[in-house]
């Protein structure tokens, strides 16, 4: 089987699942199993597609294309850079977590659920691999139908209003980014993104960077994030922060970067602006927040804003940080957002008032959030530390203050977290914490293990990563030949 057939069983594998099991009428258990299945299925595709993946080579592999509109000159076309390769194993691997926590914990309307997660998961690779500007808004726009779903229907008390303000943000983005796409298409005659050339257009640039801000999300543009974090159920705000989010950042690189230098430039100094904000107001809010997901979902956005700045730092350095800490945050996030998951099923709350004294008698609990708590405020040695050195870097090399702020930002990250880890596992026992109230499972602990592994053997190599992503003495030369 061709590397190009493995990237588009990887799309539509788990969407026939999906359909599969929308139209059988499975048991409960045979639904959620099949489901299980399919997605460890795309991540062993992800692994031989990975063993055959050229990582010397420059441009775009694993490429197939057909034509879809021929008078539009559009065409399914899709394929995988060195960076986006890496982008698709996240997807599979988080998303493989998220069904399996959704199995184990027995969701309702198991036929529903299931399908929508697996839908959920061929869309979101094709984001990633999409190489036509309509097929990639096509997908931008199809992962938004399951969230929206799974979301309103299995979350919390305020869901309705999380998915409204879901809906209102990313459709306001997404149809600004459609209006650019059909001008960019119309104006050189393509829609394709290997083939069609850059454009010095300001205007379709800030088309392009609105959906992105939006569904990265970076400060001011943020106003979805808090309600749909808290009241999605876990698994999902796992994907939702660990793999979705990077469709903004990743649309950054793939799109607005590689296909508009002239603006690129032009607003970088305010793009980067707005990266240190998120960086500051994300870390400021997350040390203020009373709650588990409160922290994650605040030191999401100010990860964001830290991958903004490494890409918009315009250097090797800044690239190769940004697209390492984007598979290392997704890790870290979908594994804390799976142990908030495990302590509000022991103590019906995330609210620290409430929790605390948990590290006795819960050794795989501690030891699960200590390691993901000690990666996620990069320390020496870990995979978010080698990112974010990087991306301060990168962004040194750009304006010595824009690392100040990475750096402040960093200071900031370790003080929220080993807040989070002392008011979870330390301090006086909550009034919910309860000694019968049992330890991580042999079920969760499948499900959380692997990902916490796959960031410490990212944080024993992280060049597996970084030194495949872009190669070149002249950042701007160095783009050009990946994307050629």
């Amino acid at each position: 089987m061709s590397g190009s057939t493995y990237t588009t069983l990887l799309i539509c594998l788990p969407i026939a699942a999906a359909i599969l099991i929308w139209i059988l009428p499975l048991s409960r258990y045979a639904t959620g199993g099949l489901a299980l299945l399919v997605s460890l299925l795309e991540v062993g595709i992800w692994i031989e597609q990975a063993a055959r993946f050229d990582y010397g080579a420059h441009g775009l592999q694993n490429a197939q294309q057909t034509p879809w509109i021929k008078d539009l000159h559009v065409s399914y076309h899709v394929g995988e850079y060195g960076f986006s390769l890496f982008l698709v194993g996240l997807t599979v691997v988080a998303t493989a977590a998220a069904v399996g926590y959704g199995f184990w914990v027995g969701r309702d309307r198991p036929r529903a659920y299931f399908g929508l997660m697996l839908f959920l998961t061929g869309v979101t690779v094709g984001v990633f691999v999409a190489q036509d500007l309509l097929l990639f808004y096509a997908f931008f726009e199809a992962m938004l139908i399951p969230l929206y779903v799974l979301i309103g229907v299995w979350g919390g008390a305020g869901r309705l209003g999380a998915t409204l303000k879901l809906l209102l943000y990313t459709m306001t983005g997404s149809l600004v980014m459609l209006a650019a796409i059909v001008v960019f298409g119309l104006k050189y005659g393509t829609f394709d993104l290997v083939a069609s050339p850059t454009s010095p257009s300001r205007w379709l640039f800030l088309g392009f960077m609105l959906a992105f801000l939006i569904k990265a999300p970076l400060f001011p543009f943020h106003g979805w994030l808090p309600d749909s974090y808290r009241e999605a159920p876990p698994e999902v705000t796992a994907v939702l922060s660990g793999v979705i989010a990077k469709a903004g950042t990743y649309g950054m690189l793939r799109i607005a970067i590689t296909k508009f230098p002239e603006p690129t430039s032009f607003y970088r100094t305010a793009i980067m602006a707005l990266a240190a904000a998120s960086i500051v107001y994300g870390s400021m809010l997350a040390f203020r927040q009373p709650d588990f997901r409160g922290v994650v979902l605040y030191s999401s956005m100010a990860a964001s804003g830290l991958i903004a700045l490494g890409l918009f730092s315009g250097t090797n350095l800044g690239y190769d940080g940004a697209v390492l800490q984007m598979v290392a945050h997704g890790l870290v996030s979908a594994s804390l957002f799976l142990i908030a998951g495990a302590v509000e099923r022991r103590t019906t709350s995330g609210e620290f008032a409430f929790l605390g004294g948990m590290a006795r008698g819960r050794p795989a609990l501690a030891t699960l959030l200590m390691v993901t708590g000690v990666i996620a405020l990069a320390v020496p040695g870990s995979a978010s530390f080698a990112g974010e050195f990087l991306i301060l870097g990168g962004s040194y090399q750009r304006a010595w203050w824009w690392a100040v702020i990475g750096a402040a930002g960093i200071v900031l990250a370790a003080m929220y977290m080993l807040r989070l880890i002392s008011a979870v596992l330390h301090e006086a026992r909550g009034s919910l914490v309860r000694d019968e109230a049992l330890d991580l499972r042999p079920g969760e602990l499948s499900l959380i293990v692997p990902l916490v592994a796959v960031l410490l053997a990212l944080s024993f190599w992280p060049a597996g990563i970084s030194g495949h992503s872009f190669a070149g003495d002249n950042p701007t030369k160095a783009v050009q030949e990946q994307f050629r």
